[in-house]
């Protein structure tokens, strides 16, 4: 265990309240130093500030045994969105944002959903079920482990939809298009005509204004706050499903040297963030919608013949994946898709079939 992280686990700050002349009470003042490569009002870190860090603080107050004292660096103030894993694991940060989206050859196992699309477009029954996995099943968990983190709350996207430039009413639509499509997502686009081309929230109002691409496949939490929708201001609802993105971890070292009661505090307030990040991003969503349309957005629909025709006409695209994974790859595909299965949702494309 680092210097640091020892001396957080064991109290960096020791005030005493006197409790009159014959003895004191000790409250241990533990340092925790939370980030993210992502500012506090963006999906994955919203909850992180207004949620986890005042319940850690509601729940300690009880007994009054322990207290934080919380040393923020949002926003990328310390690293990137290319490190979230190593701020974490390296122990830059205690607690914070760790987008496994981005970790494809450090952590595949978590990116199975972006390799089975038109699962599911409920966003919070991916937390539910990540939550769950991330705790109980041994192949994620590991990961976790093997990365020298603590897995503490699911994050997620909300559905991957196509704003563009042009309305899409058929498969036919896509022929010959550009559309941003950045890592994994492009392989939602084979066989389709649409060419996929690299990008980021941050680069798809220059791609489309300046014509490089006609189009994004996104969200729309992540839509409004970049205003894509001004140069693309079709939106067609095509149901590619929401995504698990990553999670908030604590640093193994730390955590395990914290105090029983302050680890169960971090587990107690990473349920209620987890509740609290599916019910912002359905707001969010929500009022997305409603501002882009109010400023001249056009929301269309994929007919039924034309999703079922999409994702029945891509490739194998999760053979690759389970390749790359192995039997652990199978194991975690099957436990979510049995997952998704036992609450109701028959997916559009049964990925896992065979295995």
């Amino acid at each position: 265990m680092s210097t640091r992280h020892l001396a957080g686990a064991t109290a960096l700050a020791t005030t005493l309240f006197l409790a009159g002349a014959g003895g004191a009470l000790a409250q241990e003042t533990i340092t925790v130093n939370i980030g993210s490569s992502h500012p506090e009002n963006n999906i994955w870190v919203y909850a992180m500030k207004n949620t986890f860090q005042p319940e850690v603080d509601r729940i300690l107050a009880e007994s009054g045994e322990y207290a934080i004292d919380w040393m923020e660096s949002y926003g990328g103030t310390l690293y990137k969105f290319t490190d979230t894993r190593e701020a974490v694991m390296d122990g830059i940060v205690d607690v914070g944002m760790v987008g496994t989206v981005w970790e494809g050859a450090n952590m595949p196992l978590q990116n199975v959903t972006y390799f089975t699309p038109f699962a599911t477009e409920d966003h919070r029954v991916i937390i539910e079920i990540f939550d769950d996995l991330s705790e109980n099943l041994p192949e994620l968990k590991d990961s976790w482990a093997e990365n020298g983190m603590v897995h503490l709350s699911s994050l997620i996207t909300d559905s991957y939809d196509i704003y563009a430039t042009f309305p899409v009413t058929s498969l036919a639509d896509l022929q010959n298009r550009k559309l941003n499509a950045p890592g994994t997502s492009a392989n939602w686009l084979q066989e389709t005509g649409a060419t996929p081309v690299d990008g980021a929230l941050t680069t798809y109002y220059t791609n489309i204004q300046t014509g490089v691409t006609e189009g994004t496949l996104s969200f729309a939490s992540g839509i409004l706050p970049t205003r894509v929708y001004e140069v693309a201001p079709e939106l067609t609802r095509v149901g590619i499903g929401s995504m698990y993105f990553g999670g908030i971890a604590a640093n193994m070292d730390f955590f395990e040297g914290l105090p029983a009661p302050v680890q169960d505090a971090f587990r107690q307030a990473a349920q209620a963030t987890s509740i609290a990040h599916g019910d912002y991003v359905a707001d969010l969503a929500a009022r997305a919608l409603d501002e882009m349309q109010a400023a001249g957005l056009t929301i269309h629909e994929l007919p039924e013949e034309e999703k079922a025709a999409w994702v029945n006409g891509l490739p194998d695209i999760v053979e690759p994946w389970l390749e790359q994974t192995g039997d652990e790859g199978r194991v975690v595909l099957k436990a979510y898709f049995d997952a998704l299965r036992e609450r109701g949702i028959e997916p559009r494309r049964a990925w896992d079939e065979g295995l």
